[in-house]
């Protein structure tokens, strides 16, 4: 998919493609339900796809709201609380924008109750254009980045990345769905997240690298998980989540020895003897997720801690399960990842025992 930035004001766009999109969006710019001159396009086949970043839903907060709610509630509002569907919206002039009443609980709620943006004071606008910014950017987009495109602070922006990543995880209800199974492939692989030896200053110490494993099945989904060390005790456990049934493809490490035993077929491939295709074992579709990750490590965040590594790892499998290839475009990547931000709350301070959090 090839982005093509089109001038609709003057009609400099490339060359050949000017008719068909003239066709497509009028021929002044007066005609196009926006006053942005310039737009994002994305050739798929013989459709135009547009990120239209005036929306209002990006700078207006009841805009937002009632994106919000369409896309949590497709169906019509439900409580926060009890998942009732008695609810009534209260529109009454000393009632604030957006708030419901359960009759089953008797509880208020919001869209935002029982998510990653309950209580959180950042204009519902700017999340909702957060959750796009993160899900249209395919390496990764950094919390400075953010703090100067939302116009919030740094700390906001962090604390707001932070979140959409935790929505990004994967939903605790199917985690523990196998992957694979009978006729069916599975990659498993691992990588090394940090720093490189080469690039240590004289007298600092080495950069501690962190272990990652991943699970492709090929043409379907991906999981990625970080583990203490690349033992078969730890790779047992994350591969645990593989049906039996499986085709297992590993590289040659000896972690795979015994556990490969354990499923119905395992082909390996001797990265020693750079072998790195026999037939159809390889690796080489984990490997390019490994690829995406280091890139957004390197290029992206330049650096990160092991103590928040997975949730960045969750960001970039969210990015691979939600890809273009599958059908899934940045609006409904975005989309998917406010879904995700249902039933979950991310709180570094936790709050006084007793005491309601804020």
């Amino acid at each position: 998919m090839t982005p093509v930035m089109l001038n609709i004001a003057s009609d400099e766009g490339p060359q050949g493609d000017s008719p068909r999109i003239k066709s497509l969006l009028g021929n002044y710019i007066l005609d196009v339900g926006w006053s942005l001159t310039y737009i994002i396009l994305h050739r798929r086949g013989d459709s135009i796809m547009t990120i239209n970043l005036t929306n209002p839903i990006f700078h207006d907060d009841d805009a937002a709201r009632a994106h919000l709610e369409e896309v949590r509630w497709p169906n019509g509002a439900r409580c926060a609380h009890c998942d009732s569907e008695n609810v009534t919206r209260m529109q009454g002039k000393s009632h604030r924008k957006g708030l419901f009443h359960c009759n089953a609980c008797e509880k208020p709620f919001t869209v935002t109750v029982n998510s990653i943006m309950e209580r959180s004071k950042i204009p519902l606008a700017k999340w909702v254009l957060g959750f796009h910014l993160m899900a249209a950017s395919k390496k990764g987009i950094s919390s400075h980045q953010l703090h100067r495109m939302l116009g919030i602070t740094y700390k906001s922006a962090w604390f707001l990345a932070m979140r959409i990543r935790e929505a990004m995880g994967l939903d605790p209800e199917t985690d523990d769905e196998p992957m694979g199974g009978p006729g069916k492939k599975v990659e498993s692989d691992e990588t090394f997240v940090g720093g490189k030896k080469r690039n240590v200053h004289n007298g600092k110490p080495e950069p501690k690298k962190t272990p990652v494993v991943a699970l492709v099945e090929r043409g379907g989904k991906l999981k990625a998980k970080v583990v203490p060390n690349v033992d078969a005790k730890n790779i047992r456990k994350v591969v645990e989540r593989v049906d039996p049934a499986t085709h297992l493809m590993t590289d040659d490490s000896l972690v795979y020895y015994h556990l490969g035993k354990t499923f119905a077929a395992h082909s390996s491939v001797n990265h020693s003897a750079d072998e790195y295709v026999r037939g159809e074992a390889h690796v080489n579709t984990a490997e390019s997720f490994f690829a995406i990750v280091k890139r957004q490590v390197y290029g992206t965040h330049h650096a990160i801690s092991e103590k928040h590594l997975q949730r960045y790892i969750n960001e970039a499998a969210f990015r691979w399960n939600n890809r273009s290839k599958l059908g899934i475009e940045d609006t409904e990547r975005a989309n998917n990842a406010i879904k995700g931000a249902k039933g979950k709350r991310l709180m570094y301070r936790q709050p006084d025992q007793g005491v309601r959090d804020r």
